[in-house]
């Protein structure tokens, strides 16, 4: 049987698409590992304050993002550290010694974890997160406590708020 014109046409033209399409993954696999290196670097540039209800920082125009250290937390009632309960803060305030034994306990313990020697010697450091209305003794008292079991470099949290551009 003799073939028309036009189906001579679409034979040829179905003999060229026979290769089937195909996806150039070259081009995917090199997105894919920009899109890999892009997270890997910017992850870790990402410091993460727990965070509470309870405590309302101070605001503050602050650069310096939060370093990677102990943090303390004080809330109305109680004082943790690492998230771990330590003190109750009424049980502070009314005692008249400077230092707080249960505190100071914790950090030798937190100092002995420790994995870097140069940091059993060096100056320590340690986060401190307190709501905006604590008072100023209570900070004193814990202060005092950190300085005395080598936490010396001490910060303190506060909330960023936009300020000026300079």
């Amino acid at each position: 049987m003799k073939m028309s014109r036009r189906a001579k046409r679409m034979q040829r033209h179905h003999k060229r698409s026979k290769s089937g399409a195909s996806i150039n993954l070259v081009s995917l696999m090199d997105i894919f590992t920009i899109l890999v290196f892009f997270l890997l670097v910017n992850s870790s540039d990402v410091q993460n304050l727990p965070s509470t209800k309870d405590i309302q920082l101070p605001k503050s125009i602050a650069e310096q993002i939060p370093k990677e250290t102990i943090f303390i937390l004080i809330s109305d009632t109680d004082l943790l550290v690492q998230g771990r309960p330590i003190a109750q803060v009424q049980d502070i305030l009314n005692s008249s010694e400077n230092m707080i034994p249960a505190l100071k306990k914790e950090l030798e313990y937190q100092a002995s974890r420790s994995n870097n020697p140069a940091e059993k010697e060096a100056r320590r450091e340690i986060t401190i997160m307190g709501d905006k209305n604590i008072p100023y003794r209570l900070l004193k008292k814990i202060m005092i406590t950190c300085n005395s079991v080598n936490y010396n470099n001490i910060s303190l949290a506060v909330s960023k708020i936009g300020g000026p551009q300079g």
